[in-house]
């Protein structure tokens, strides 16, 4: 049987940003993941960027977002812009995961295909996947099982984000691409003591730690699940790579292709850090997903792969930290 990703997996003649001087908006620019972009962008001699900070575009309002794209209509979209958090935040605010995410991206998908945008990236989260997926988890791996409880919100407006992309290729034959990271980190990273993701949480609670002269820390959960982490760095850069690069129906998985329990996390972000304390582990708080790999061959099948390891990545990290996050 002939499904209708066969009819349009390819738009023919799919513009890529090779136009160094094209309009490109990037959403969500102050954040972990557009700050990295906007970088990267520049290394690459881009010279149009629209930028807008949250006070200036609130995407959230369809009527601010609608005339933004009227007035600018610019060329290349890449959507970053997101409500992040991990677990505690996840649980905590639950409607401010669903709803804020689903208007920011609806927003300014609908809107760019509106007024004329040649070609939009949406970037949504290995959280997309069941929390049982097979591993390494495969793009088809979508919607064939039961979502991780603790992100189930996040997920499912990142799964709407994906299939509004599709849509709008199938129905329009526009040219909207999804992008799949797995686990981030790096500068502008959300160290937040209590909204962050787990590593951040970490190189946090180690250095205020090793600061107070402290003798313990205590990680939640027993450190057994096994997590996959980018640097942003690497990220901005496959992000640029698929504007270049890719016309498909299908989102592609973006991740390092390799794992570390969080145990070994917690230790590699320690000898950074340089906490010479214990390690306690809460194993009354929950662990999460237990495993969560994700499959980028088809992306490394184009010819994108990533270049910053772990630990290089943690170092660059804790230097960013330790000169720009107040104590």
């Amino acid at each position: 049987m002939v499904s209708i990703g066969d009819y349009y997996s390819f738009i023919p003649c799919a513009p890529g940003v090779s136009d160094k001087s094209a309009k490109v908006f990037v959403a969500g620019h102050r954040g972990l993941v557009g700050s990295a972009i906007v970088e990267k962008l520049k290394q690459h001699g881009f010279t149009n960027l629209i930028l807008r900070s949250h006070a200036e575009l609130d995407l959230t309002r369809q009527a601010d977002v609608e005339a933004f794209f009227a007035s600018e209509k610019p060329e290349f979209v890449i959507v970053a812009a997101a409500k992040v958090g991990g677990i505690h935040a996840n649980n905590t605010y639950p409607a401010d995961f669903i709803g804020i995410n689903l208007q920011i991206q609806t927003n300014i998908i609908d809107s760019a295909y509106r007024n004329g945008t040649k070609k939009l990236l949406f970037l949504g989260s290995s959280c997309i996947y069941p929390k049982f997926a097979p591993q390494p988890i495969p793009e088809d791996a979508l919607l064939t099982g039961t979502l991780e409880p603790t992100n189930e919100w996040y997920a499912i407006a990142k799964i709407a984000g994906i299939k509004m992309c599709q849509a709008y290729r199938i129905q329009y034959k526009w040219d909207a691409i999804s992008g799949m990271p797995t686990n981030l980190y790096g500068p502008n990273d959300n160290f937040h003591p209590e909204n962050s993701h787990v590593l951040p949480a970490l190189m946090r609670r180690f250095h205020e730690a090793k600061v107070k002269g402290l003798k313990e820390v205590v990680v939640w959960g027993t450190g057994s699940p096994l997590r996959e982490f980018l640097h942003v760095d690497d990220l901005a850069d496959a992000v640029v790579f698929m504007m270049e690069k890719y016309s498909g129906l299908e989102h592609l998985n973006v991740g390092s292709g390799k794992e570390v329990t969080i145990k070994e996390l917690a230790e590699l972000v320690k000898e950074v850090v340089g906490f010479e304390g214990d390690l306690i582990w809460d194993t009354t708080k929950p662990d999460g997903t237990p495993r969560k790999l994700m499959d980028s061959s088809k992306l490394a099948g184009l010819g994108w792969t990533p270049k910053i390891s772990l630990k290089d990545g943690l170092v660059d990290t804790y230097k960013w930290y330790s000169e720009n996050v107040k104590q």
